[in-house]
C-alpha cells in the first residue's frame, strides 16, 4: 500500500453521496463505500481513521479509494459487489480462513468481523479480493462464529459439588406441598438511568429513538423470589443487598408471602449475607429465631448459578421489564410491581426437566473422577 490514492469529491459527487447515503434504502455495502468515498474526500482522514468509522478494515478503504481514481464513482461503490455463484476458495485458502477465524482477533478489536477476516485473508494468500458472501458462507459450513461468545461457568466437579447438586435436584423432584414451599431466591443490579433529552416517539415510518447522551442516576438491587409450583414471584427493588436487607427479605417470606406455611425452603446460592446470621442483625434474637424456625436454607454449590431458577426468572424480568432506561428507585417499584403482579395472574413457571438421573449421566466425567482405583 505504498501507492497513495487521493480522493478528491467534484460538488455534484458530494451531493449525490450525502443523498445516497441519508436515504438508507441502498444496499448496506454501498453505504458503506458511499461513506468511505465522503471521509476519504480531500484526504481529509487517514485510512486507520476511516475504517474505525465505518466498521471495515483499511485494505477495504485502501480498494474502495482506488477503485474510485482508477474507475470512478460507480465502480468504488459497487467495488467487491459479487455476480453470479459465490467465489470457491481453494482448500489451502479455506485452511487459512479457518486459522483466521480460530486466532485471537487484531489488537483493538474484541471480536473478528467478516470485514476483518476478508482484509486478513487477502494479505495472507494470491486473492486480490473475496466477497463478504464468501466468508460467511464458509465459516458457516465449517460451523464456525468467531464473532459469537458464550459465558459457560461449572464449578469443579468435586464430591462437596456433586453432593449439593444432587441435594437440590432431588428437593426439586418433590411434588407441590403448600405447607413446605420451595422458593428459590436471589438479587440482581439494575443500573438507575435519567434522560437527558427525552425521547422521540414512535411514528409511522420511524422507530422509537433515544439520546445516546444520559445522566447516571444510582443502582438499585432487585431482590427476586420465585416460587415454581404457584408459579408466582415478587421482585423487590432496595437501595442495598446488606445482611440486613436479606433479613427483611426473610422476615416478608414468612410472615406476609407465606403466613400459612409450616416450613419455607429456600434455595439460594452463597452469598455472604444469606445466612441465619443476618436476622439476628436485623431483629431481637427471639425474632430472629422465630422467623428462622419457619426456614429451611439449601444452597446451591458454588458457581451452580444454573441450578438456581430465580436466576432463570430474573434473565426474563431483564427482557421483559428492564431492557430500558429507568431514572429513578419510585419508578422501578413501580415497574417490577406491574410486570410481577401480570406473570402471577398468567401463572407463568418453570418446567424443571433436570434430574439426579440426568445430571449422572451428562455430567458423569465428573463423577469418574471420584471414583477411587
Amino acid at each position: 500500500m505504498n501507492i497513495t490514492y487521493r480522493v478528491e469529491l467534484t460538488q455534484e459527487e458530494h451531493q449525490y453521496l450525502e443523498q445516497l447515503t441519508s436515504k438508507g434504502t441502498h444496499n448496506s455495502r454501498v453505504i458503506k463505500r458511499a461513506n468511505i468515498l465522503r471521509l476519504a474526500d480531500n484526504h481529509a482522514n487517514s485510512h486507520e481513521t476511516i475504517a474505525a468509522l465505518t466498521g471495515c478494515g483499511t485494505a477495504t478503504v485502501f480498494r474502495v479509494k482506488r477503485k474510485f481514481v482508477e474507475e470512478g464513482l460507480e465502480s468504488a461503490l459497487n467495488e467487491g459487489k459479487r455476480l453470479g455463484r459465490t467465489k470457491a476458495l481453494s482448500a489451502k485458502e479455506e485452511a487459512t480462513l479457518i486459522s483466521i477465524a480460530c486466532t485471537e482477533p487484531p489488537k483493538g478489536r474484541s471480536r473478528w468481523t467478516l470485514s476483518l477476516l476478508s482484509d486478513s485473508l487477502i494479505a495472507l494468500t494470491d486473492l486480490e479480493s473475496i466477497s463478504l458472501e464468501t466468508i460467511r458462507t464458509r465459516l458457516k459450513d465449517n460451523e464456525l462464529k468467531p464473532w459469537k461468545r458464550k459465558m459457560w461457568c461449572i464449578g469443579a466437579m468435586n464430591a462437596d459439588y456433586i453432593a449439593q447438586m444432587e441435594h437440590i435436584l432431588t428437593l426439586y423432584a418433590e411434588p407441590a406441598d403448600p405447607l413446605y414451599p420451595i422458593v428459590n431466591f436471589d438479587e440482581a443490579g439494575k443500573q438507575l438511568i435519567e434522560h437527558i433529552k427525552a425521547p422521540k416517539g414512535m411514528t409511522p415510518g420511524q422507530c422509537y429513538k433515544v439520546d445516546y447522551e444520559y445522566k447516571r442516576a444510582g443502582v438499585a438491587n432487585i431482590f427476586m423470589f420465585f416460587d415454581r409450583h404457584k408459579g408466582w414471584r415478587k421482585a423487590k427493588a432496595t437501595d442495598y443487598k446488606c445482611a440486613v436487607d436479606f433479613a427483611h427479605c426473610m422476615k416478608e417470606l414468612v410472615d406476609e408471602d407465606y403466613p400459612e406455611a409450616k416450613k419455607i425452603r429456600v434455595v439460594l446460592d452463597n452469598f455472604s449475607t444469606h445466612k441465619a446470621s443476618a436476622l439476628y442483625k436485623a431483629y431481637p434474637p427471639e425474632e430472629a429465631r422465630r422467623i428462622l424456625n419457619k426456614l429451611e436454607f439449601h444452597y446451591t454449590p458454588k458457581h451452580a448459578s444454573w441450578l438456581n431458577m430465580a436466576e432463570i426468572e430474573i434473565g426474563v424480568m431483564s427482557r421483559q421489564c428492564l431492557d430500558r432506561r429507568i431514572a429513578d428507585m419510585k419508578t422501578l417499584k413501580q415497574e417490577l410491581s406491574v410486570w410481577a403482579t401480570q406473570r402471577n395472574e398468567e401463572g407463568a413457571t418453570i418446567k424443571w426437566m433436570f434430574n439426579v438421573d440426568d445430571a449422572r449421566s451428562k455430567l458423569h466425567k465428573g463423577y469418574d473422577k471420584l471414583r477411587v482405583n
